[in-house]
């Protein structure tokens, strides 16, 4: 399974350096309404060991898309302008990455003569609730005869629809609205761009700025919606993305970091997104698997097939933690760690599984 994030922001903030460190995809420049896209497979440092223990031929890892539109503008989105055009490749990502220049360079232009990540934070906000805000009208002009004819659902979906184009007009994002179940389901197919949960990443010109006064403001900003926010250089890294292995290790110790931005950019994009990896492992294959936090054993069996969802009968549970303390499956089982779990049982992460489904 995979999951895709869009990368947005001001034009010159580093977007598509950031977008080169993750994914080390040599992106240039673009082309008038294009976007970059790669996929990345999600680190893992549990896939060696298994592969190792069970040697297994073949591996899947979990894979993150990623896509990059270029820098918005203010008031580019107004009248259906080219924001909304390049907004258009990121409506169906799972969450936005938000990328803020953090630092001041006079030879490196920015879309204001000064560098205030609160205001870029909001300039960006506000082109993409401008754009929502004509999706939500088209929707509610697509729905109006049948409103007013007293269809019940319409008429339920326009009172939704009403309250989301109020917010959205007085510059509110979606996703800051507290919306009801309700709400979201009449909006749901608008694929709202500022209803997507965000993480911001304040792009430094070292890494050794990572707490300066940008910063400072950028986190207020992410702390005050509960956002995560990630710290990159991204100049740095997407040079080092560019290095053998062996070589990208050197390189972050240099800088003082444990972690690739990659790496931290997924973590913080699972946290985000609430997603927890769960594994099926053998003689044939080692295979990382993608749900929601909170899944039932089911709807987690759906990921690898929809008849495992329907036909779900048990799950057999062990922990990697328990696996690799004793060595074997069998040692697993002997031990008294190997759990037979039913459909109420929610998968945690580093579950290793097999699924009894009736086929």
């Amino acid at each position: 399974m995979s999951f895709i994030c869009g990368i947005v922001g001001l034009p010159s903030v580093g977007k598509t350096t950031i977008f080169n460190a993750i994914t080390a995809a040599g992106a240039g420049s673009f082309g008038k309404d294009e976007a970059n896209r790669a996929t990345v497979q999600v680190p893992d440092s549990r896939i060696d060991p298994l592969v190792k223990m069970y040697n297994a031929p073949k591996v899947v890892a979990a894979q993150m898309e990623v896509v990059d539109i270029p820098g918005l503008k203010a008031g580019s989105t107004a009248a259906g302008g080219r924001g909304s055009k390049l907004l258009s490749h990121i409506k169906d990502v799972d969450a936005v990455i938000h990328v803020v220049r953090c630092f001041d360079d006079p030879n490196l232009p920015h879309e204001y003569d000064t560098i205030n990540p609160a205001r870029d934070v909001e300039t960006i906000d506000l082109e993409m609730v401008v754009a929502d805000a004509q999706t939500v009208q088209n929707k509610m002009d697509r729905i109006a005869k049948k409103a007013k004819s007293g269809d019940a659902d319409a008429k339920r979906d326009m009172t939704s629809l009403e309250l989301v184009k109020e917010g959205l007009d007085s510059g509110t994002p979606a996703r800051k609205m507290n919306l009801s179940e309700r709400d979201i389901a009449a909006v749901f197919d608008c694929n709202l761009v500022s209803l997507k949960p965000v993480m911001y990443v304040a792009n430094l010109k070292a890494q050794s700025d990572a707490d300066n006064d940008y910063v400072k403001s950028l986190r207020a900003v992410a702390e005050a919606e509960g956002a995560e926010l990630v710290t990159v250089s991204g100049r740095d890294e997407a040079d080092i993305a560019q290095l053998e292995p062996d070589d990208q290790k050197v390189f972050l110790e240099e800088l003082g970091l444990q972690e690739s931005s990659m790496e931290r950019l997924i973590r913080a994009a699972y946290k985000t997104l609430g997603l927890v990896n769960f594994i099926t492992a053998g003689p044939k294959e080692v295979y990382i698997w993608t749900c929601n936090a909170g899944d039932k054993a089911p709807r987690a069996a759906g990921k690898i097939h929809s008849d495992m969802e329907q036909g779900f009968i048990r799950m057999e549970v062990m922990t990697y933690d328990d696996l690799m303390a004793c060595g074997s499956e069998a040692a697993v089982t002997k031990a008294g760690k190997l759990r037979v779990e039913g459909k109420d049982y929610v998968v945690q992460d580093g579950d290793i599984v097999v699924i009894r489904f009736n086929k």
